[in-house]
C-alpha cells in the first residue's frame, strides 16, 4: 500500500522549508547599508562579515569574500511590482529594468545590488496586459510575442550589446 505524503512533505517524508540564497559581496557593511536604505530590508543578524537581511518573508544572506558567486539572479515574489518600483526609485535603488509583463504571467521589476546581483521582484501580471521587452544578462533587449516567439530589439544607436 502506497502512502500519500503529508502536506508539505515529499514522498520520502522530508519537508523542505524556506530557501535562503547566499550572495557574495565585496563590502559587507556597504551591502547591508544598500539593502537597508535603498531596498527596504532590515539586518536580521550578523556574525562578522556574514549576515541575513530580511524584508517580509524574503531573506538573503550576505557574505563578504566567500560563498556564492558573482552576478547571481534571484526571483522574489512581491504583492505589487509597480508600487515597489515607486518606493525603490524614491530610495535611490539601482533600477535595472522597470516593471514589465512577461509571458510567464509575471510583472517583474529588476534591481541591481552593489555587487551586480539582480533581484527579479515579481507580482502577477494583469490579464491581457501587453508583453514587454526582456533585458538579458548581456544588455540585449528581446521582445516577446503572443505566439511564444522572441525577437531581438535593435539598439536605436546601433551599439553592440554591453553589460547592463
Amino acid at each position: 500500500m502506497m502512502h500519500e505524503p503529508r502536506r508539505g512533505h515529499d514522498s520520502a517524508g522530508v519537508a523542505f522549508r524556506d530557501a535562503t540564497p547566499i550572495l557574495r559581496v565585496a563590502d559587507f557593511d556597504a551591502s547591508v547599508a544598500y539593502y537597508v536604505e535603498a531596498l527596504g530590508f532590515e539586518l536580521a543578524w550578523q556574525d562578522g562579515r556574514f549576515g541575513l537581511v530580511r524584508r517580509g518573508d524574503a531573506g538573503l544572506m550576505l557574505c563578504q569574500g566567500s560563498q556564492g558567486c558573482s552576478s547571481t539572479w534571484l526571483f522574489i515574489g512581491v504583492s505589487d511590482a509597480d508600487a515597489l518600483h515607486d518606493e525603490l526609485r524614491s530610495r535611490g535603488a539601482r533600477i535595472r529594468h522597470p516593471p514589465t509583463n512577461y509571458p510567464w504571467r509575471s510583472r517583474e521589476l529588476h534591481v541591481f545590488d552593489l555587487d551586480g546581483h539582480v533581484l527579479r521582484l515579481a507580482s502577477d501580471a494583469p490579464a491581457g496586459g501587453p508583453l514587454g521587452e526582456w533585458l538579458d544578462e548581456e544588455g540585449v533587449r528581446w521582445q516577446a510575442h503572443p505566439d511564444g516567439s522572441w525577437t531581438r530589439v535593435p539598439d536605436p544607436e546601433g551599439r553592440e550589446p554591453r553589460d547592463a
